[in-house]
């Protein structure tokens, strides 16, 4: 890995640490002022930057986490991190645990130069054993 992706990973792992100790002076530091939190599913929900922070510190809790296989990809000013995770997640009084697709989408500040979490995709990955095999099949490089 090389260190702009390490330098990545290491605020995605201060942004699950801040989650999991329910830090909201550390998410607030980390997330932009326009971040979004997107849950992928069948019915796709948006929370906002308050309404995440509120929820991260409260009725949305993190227990555990642990990525997979990490992929960082950077375009100037933006970087991608995108990442297979097992998580242990309590929304009120109901378990969503398991795996899940994380896509986080980073961006560097023109004057403080730090790097700031715009938007949170999380979904659930797709079950089809198949599907992987077939997309493969479309690749022109193989």
């Amino acid at each position: 890995m090389d260190e702009f992706a390490s330098q990545i990973e290491v605020l995605e792992h201060q942004w699950m640490r801040a989650w999991l100790q329910r830090d909201k002076p550390a998410m607030k530091a980390l997330a932009a002022r326009d971040f979004i939190f997107l849950l992928g599913s069948e019915r796709s929900v948006l929370l906002d930057r308050a309404s995440w922070l509120e929820a991260a510190t409260s009725r949305l809790r993190c227990q555990s986490y642990r990525f997979n296989e990490i992929w960082v990809r950077r375009h100037g000013r933006i970087a991608v991190f995108a990442t297979r995770m097992t998580i242990e997640l309590r929304i009120g009084a109901r378990e969503w645990s398991g795996d899940s697709w994380v896509t986080d989408l980073w961006q560097r500040g023109r004057i403080g130069k730090k790097w700031k979490l715009v938007e949170r995709t999380l979904s659930r990955p797709d079950t089809d054993q198949q599907l992987p095999d077939e997309i493969k099949q479309l690749q022109l490089w193989r």
